[in-house]
């Protein structure tokens, strides 16, 4: 929105160009993000525990979690406005992927918005059964992706890249539709299952996003693209302002979620990060990169897979409880020894995605 106020402003000084350089606005567009938690994140709180919107504690969780009852869940809307009042700022609204990115986002945000509504305020404790949930999700991936793939202009857009290869680049016709799928449901509920600890999730979102964006900015660049043997994607750069936005929401939002937390994510948050980390790498082109940089997200899902699997075929549980993070709580690890060793995990599997440029 401001950038065609800069537009206007050039006119009578050409200074308002410093406007259109995306590592300016990014910057501006985290420490906008940044602001907004910071100013709007106490008054949620306090709303939040005046309505007595607390979290409900699962009574067979790690009972140390017994203490948390009661905290102020449902703070991922405090997230979601920070991002989408700093983007539509900063970003360049005449750029499809920014408002593809925003939408699925929000989206997803209301989905997860609808389910904590009905667990917190009308102690419904299953919230949006299953079935719905899943379905809501589909719609809106199914969406994005057909979107995404009808309006290609480049045959990079819709390509199946492989780190570590320079030219192999696999054109996947409708099967980039059910990537994209997959891709955006299945990371919203990876990064739904890892919320289960105070700052678990909303870290590694951050660090995630800042490593997508780097390659957002680098696919946006045509002399760096070429450089670096990446897809050159010319509407990619913009999706920096975005993932700058969102890792200022974050880190204003850790403020308050830090432990022990002031306030929880809730699905509303959860699922609508995941989904926007999804539909960065599918816009990147990164998917394969994705798993490695989101390493923590896929341990979890594959730790309930495997919980599960072994329990209905054999009876037993491999983990003491899952997702994983809960079996360590339940050896002895105390809470933030989980959360701090999970986030060094995840810096490290982000320079090892970032080292991709350039092994290709």
């Amino acid at each position: 929105m401001l950038l065609y106020l800069a537009d206007y402003l050039m006119t009578f000084d050409a200074s308002f160009r410093v406007f259109h350089y995306l590592t300016f606005r990014a910057i501006l567009g985290a420490l906008t993000s940044l602001m907004i938690a910071f100013i709007i994140g106490p008054v949620m709180i306090r709303k939040l525990s005046r309505q007595k919107i607390g979290q409900s504690i699962r009574e067979l969780g790690p009972q140390s979690h017994y203490e948390k009852a009661g905290t102020p869940t449902m703070g991922g809307a405090l997230i979601l406005v920070a991002i989408a009042l700093s983007t539509l700022l900063w970003a360049d609204l005449g750029n499809r992927y920014i408002w593809v990115i925003l939408l699925v986002t929000m989206g997803y945000g209301i989905i997860g918005f609808v389910d904590d509504y009905r667990k917190v305020i009308k102690n419904n404790s299953d919230g949006l059964s299953a079935k719905a949930k899943y379905f809501w999700q589909s719609v809106i991936g199914l969406t994005a992706a057909v979107f995404l793939y009808k309006t290609a202009i480049l045959p990079a857009e819709t390509q199946f890249i492989v780190p570590f290869f320079k030219d192999f680049m696999l054109d996947m016709g409708w099967m980039y539709v059910v990537l994209t799928y997959f891709v955006i449901v299945g990371t919203s509920n990876a990064v739904n299952l890892t919320d289960g600890l105070d700052g678990l999730a909303i870290m590694p979102t951050v660090m995630v996003a800042s490593g997508l964006g780097i390659f957002a900015y680098l696919s946006g660049h045509v002399t760096f693209s070429d450089y670096l043997a990446i897809p050159y994607l010319p509407n990619a750069g913009e999706l920096i302002v975005f993932c700058a936005a969102l890792v200022g929401a974050g880190l204003g939002f850790l403020w308050f979620n830090a432990y022990p937390a002031m306030v929880f994510m809730g699905d509303v948050g959860a699922l609508a990060l995941g989904a926007a980390l999804g539909v960065l790498a599918v816009l990147v082109r990164q998917e394969l990169v994705l798993m490695i940089m989101g390493g923590i997200f896929v341990m979890e899902t594959v730790s309930v897979m495997i919980q599960v699997a072994s329990f209905k075929m054999t009876g037993k549980r491999v983990f003491r409880m899952a997702p994983i993070h809960h079996h360590f709580e339940l050896k002895g690890w105390p809470e933030p020894r989980v959360i701090v060793r999970f986030w060094i995990i995840t810096v490290i599997l982000v320079l090892i995605g970032l080292a991709t440029l350039k092994l290709r």
